[in-house]
């Protein structure tokens, strides 16, 4: 059989057709466009792009926080491991998970909260002006919804996309009716993938 084996071809090829079934791409900002045509790539599925919700500030306001070195959280260490690293040593951007952190499974167990929820508050006080991707846990998302909300943090960005049946749509609700720049993916939809792939797109234009 014979297939196309470059990798920026592939690559290239793959854009192509994303652009080619989604003709409406080509009058949205370029970051959005960039971050949209990614997503979908990451899915296989051109559908999904009607889902993605994207703060009008997120794209500058993650652009600033990256070329400024701010640091990167994440839920889960599966995220964590997906972001460019090559980007990461470029602009010092220092990133961290503490999902298995013994001091947040002990609190997790004394409090009978989620590891992601005590991984959330831990990790606030060194994430003032820093980027937030949730790709897992809807109880992460609404544990630092709650603390934007209390004055408690303020970050740059948050790729919010928690996936699953319980929690995931209601927790992305209340983000986009939070006041913070946020790229999302409406519904029961997403996935550490599809944050990771939001997260790249903006490395790779920074």
């Amino acid at each position: 059989m014979d297939f196309v084996k470059d990798p920026k071809a592939i690559e290239d090829q793959s854009m192509d057709i994303i652009e080619n079934a989604l003709p409406w791409l080509k009058d949205m900002p370029e970051g959005e466009k960039q971050i949209i045509k990614r997503i979908v790539h990451t899915t296989g599925d051109p559908d999904i792009a009607s889902l993605v919700k994207i703060h009008p500030e997120a794209v500058e306001s993650g652009l600033n926080a990256m070329r400024a070195g701010c640091p990167i959280f994440t839920d889960v260490q599966m995220l964590r491991s997906g972001i460019s690293q090559v980007k990461f040593e470029q602009f010092g951007i220092e990133t961290f998970c503490l999902i298995k952190d013994p001091a947040v499974v002990a609190e997790a167990q004394r409090t009978g909260k989620t590891r992601a929820m005590v991984a959330m508050s831990m990790a606030a006080p060194r994430l003032e002006g820093g980027i937030i991707a949730i790709g897992n846990a809807p109880t992460a998302l609404f544990e630092l919804c709650s603390m934007i909300e209390k004055g408690q943090l303020k970050p740059a960005l948050v790729v919010g996309t928690p996936v699953g049946f319980v929690g995931a749509k209601e927790s992305k609700e209340v983000l986009v009716e939070t006041p913070v720049p946020y790229i999302t993916v409406t519904g029961t939809r997403g996935g550490s993938t599809i944050a990771v792939a939001a997260l790249n797109a903006l490395l790779k234009l920074a």
